[in-house]
């Protein structure tokens, strides 16, 4: 996708997420404000993300992903997924049955 780690991870929370607060997408990515300010300054200057005022507070700053970033994550979905399928193209049902009980689980493990 051309990003850092760090960059995709704080923007797919954005994109797949919805529009944050700098601290609480520094919560959600578990770094503190001041590294996540500079992660999103860098995506605001490739044009991924924007900052607008927050309706409910005046003081506030709500960071929201952009058409283009969405545009970036999904083709980096896309491909990961055309990978995966190739990976499994070979696997028989009970394999393919493994590793969706196992995806399940880390997925609960995540949301846990």
């Amino acid at each position: 996708m051309g990003l850092s780690p760090a960059r995709a991870s704080a923007l797919s929370v954005l994109v797949f997420g919805g529009a944050r607060s700098l601290t609480e997408l520094a919560d959600a990515e578990r770094v503190t404000p001041a590294t996540m300010s500079k992660l999103v300054t860098g995506l605001e200057h490739a044009g991924l993300v924007q900052r607008h005022p927050d309706v409910n507070d005046g003081r506030a700053i709500r960071i929201e992903s952009t058409a283009k970033a969405r545009r970036i994550l999904e083709r980096g979905r896309v491909s990961r997924l055309e990978l995966l399928q190739q990976l499994l193209s070979e696997a028989t049902e009970d394999e393919i049955e493994a590793v969706r009980i196992a995806a399940e689980a880390i997925e609960r493990a995540l949301h846990a």
